[in-house]
């Protein structure tokens, strides 16, 4: 987490957390869902939903350095004393295969293998020592090369057990609203 965000953290404690305003895409692009976007229905869905990608260098940069995860598996990008909650489309880590077989995250943080799965909708997982991530669809390829020349094995798994299987959240704002209403 960068000094600045930990210093404005300290300096206003008390900011009430936003939901429902920044999504991760299935090929690793971040959504900013404004009032129309979230009216527009769940981020999943798609379309309108989606909101604006963004494509600022510097701000894809912050986003990245600043992601995290909360007690509850809620991704959040903790923007200065503000936890900013990340609606999922798949999974809170998109990963890209090097050539060599090596994967690096959304953030591009580098990660390490531990398992490969591909789920019953024919995508692939990869479980690394950060967490679940979806591998990035132009990356299949390389994941069949890796089954055939670097002993890839993947485990079939069911897409809907994932979030539970794996601890997080694909949208902590229907969590939070639950939680409000209950």
């Amino acid at each position: 987490m960068d000094d600045i965000v930990r210093q404005a953290i300290a300096k206003w404690p008390n900011v009430p957390d936003c939901y429902g305003w920044l999504g991760l895409d299935a090929r690793g692009g971040w959504y900013l869902r404004d009032a129309q976007a979230q009216a527009a229905g769940a981020f999943a869905q798609g379309g309108a939903a989606k909101g604006d990608l963004l494509r600022h260098d510097k701000l894809l940069a912050f986003i990245g350095r600043n992601y995290a995860c909360d007690a509850r598996g809620c991704w959040f990008f903790q923007n200065g004393p503000q936890r900013v909650f990340v609606e999922l489309e798949a999974a809170p880590w998109v990963w890209r295969v090097a050539p060599d077989f090596s994967l690096s995250a959304h953030t591009g943080t580098a990660a390490r293998l531990e398992r490969a799965l591909m789920d019953d909708q024919g995508r692939v997982f990869a479980l690394t020592d950060l967490g679940l991530g979806l591998v990035h669809s132009l990356d299949v390829v390389l994941v069949a090369s890796a089954v055939e020349q670097a002993g890839w094995v993947l485990e079939e798994v069911k897409a809907a057990d994932l979030p539970a299987a794996y601890g997080f959240v694909t949208s902590p704002q229907r969590l939070e609203q639950t939680s409000a209403a209950g």
